[in-house]
């Protein structure tokens, strides 16, 4: 990889450059200015330690703002972080944002509209952000955040399983979503009883759900709302959630591996899913979502399962353009090219779809080039394998038009 400040240059640099992105997980950004510690918080998955000394600035992904963002803002590279704080909220919020999402190149956004702690733009709004003519937004539902307004209206255990099925179609219906989402990783880990769970056993675990001494609980952090009780954890509901999703037979995603400390990280191994999708095998594509650090052992899933996909988003922003072709190389080991798909998972902050697109671009062409340069690639295979994976992927998936 070059290390001037200019990206290289060639034939896939262009092309990949050009690419009209459709980001197939994503969130909305905050419609207010962000508080210094809102925006602290936004740019970790960790914790912030006020007084500490430790900014969430001085880490890989800090740093990446302060390179790359940082001239969208008219700021020089590498601004200081208080000189970034202040541009943007000179700026104000909804000029950051359209700046921002413009520079991603992104016409489609899939949005994940299930957790919303902070007042945010609507998928509508993201499209009109970006600035596209043809920019286009959809729905996709969270699964756990509808069990939970389920529960949260009131409902016998025996009546639960009928319920949530029947609040998650209609969702589903009235948003037209794309695709549903699961957050398991955080709420029980995969190593699960891969069995669809009797009526009997739904019943039971709901009643030890819906009890008052089941109600309440920590939130999600990143993943969930603050104080949306009660929070969706056990084992048996998530499995019965999970075949859920196969019986409404859209596409499944599915958080693995890295987020928040909520997570346990050997419990999200995206590997103990095999015996789940060898049941499922022939129903439902399952698409795993982020991965790191576990991106080869989701790439090893997506060559033995057909139904499987995979992308490597939240992580390419968090690692910066330097490493992104790093990831992406591991995703692409033994990853069918048809089953690599783009995302941002950009959520709070424009910025990430931005440095998200930008890693993202740069990483895929970085790497396709040196193979076409080793004659290890054909110009038009590199040129077909880039338009899959940033593009076409997304739309055959989930039938969006072309």
């Amino acid at each position: 990889m070059s290390s001037s400040s200019a990206p290289a240059t060639g034939p896939i640099h262009e092309a990949v450059a050009g690419l009209p992105l459709v980001d197939h997980h994503c969130h909305g950004v905050l419609a207010a200015d962000p508080s210094p510690e809102t925006f602290h918080s936004l740019i970790t998955e960790g914790d912030v330690w006020p007084g500490s000394g430790i900014s969430p600035f001085d880490s890989p992904v800090g740093v990446a703002l302060r390179r790359h963002c940082a001239p969208l803002l008219d700021l020089p590279r590498h601004a200081t972080a208080t000189e970034y704080l202040a541009r943007r909220a000179e700026l104000g919020w909804r000029e950051v944002n359209r700046r921002f999402i413009a520079a991603a190149g992104t016409d489609v956004f899939c949005v994940d509209t299930g957790y919303t702690p902070h007042r945010l733009t609507t998928p509508a709004e993201l499209a009109g952000a970006s600035g596209r003519p043809a920019a286009a937004a959809y729905e996709v539902v969270r699964l756990e955040t509808i069990a939970e307004g389920v529960a949260g209206e009131g409902v016998e255990p025996d009546e639960y399983a009928s319920a949530f099925v029947a609040a998650t179609r209609d969702a589903v219906d009235e948003r037209r979503a794309v695709a549903v989402k699961s957050v398991a990783a955080y709420r029980t880990g995969f190593d699960l009883d891969p069995s669809r769970p009797s009526d009997a056993d739904v019943t039971e675990a709901a009643r030890r759900w819906l009890a008052p001494a089941g109600t309440g609980g920590k939130a999600d952090g990143a993943e969930e709302e603050t104080g949306t009780p009660p929070r969706l954890n056990d084992p048996v509901l998530v499995r019965h959630l999970l075949w859920t999703a196969v019986d409404l037979g859209l596409p499944l995603q599915l958080h693995t591996g890295f987020g928040d400390n909520d997570i346990r990280m050997h419990r999200v191994d995206p590997t103990h899913l095999t015996d789940w999708l060898h049941r499922t095998s022939g129903t439902i594509a399952v698409l795993l979502l982020h991965c790191w650090p576990y991106q080869r052992q989701a790439a090893y899933l997506a060559t033995v399962f057909e139904q499987v996909y995979l992308d490597v988003g939240l992580t390419l922003h968090h690692v910066g353009p330097v490493r992104a072709r790093a990831i992406l190389e591991e995703a692409l080991e033994i990853t069918p090219f048809r089953k690599l798909l783009y995302s941002s998972d950009a959520y709070g902050i424009p910025e990430f779809y931005q440095l998200g697109a930008l890693a993202f671009r740069r990483g895929l062409a970085e790497l396709l080039q040196d193979r076409v340069d080793a004659d290890e690639l054909s110009l038009p295979d590199a040129r077909r394998i880039a338009a899959w994976t940033g593009r076409d992927n997304a739309c055959r998936v989930y039938g969006l038009p072309r």
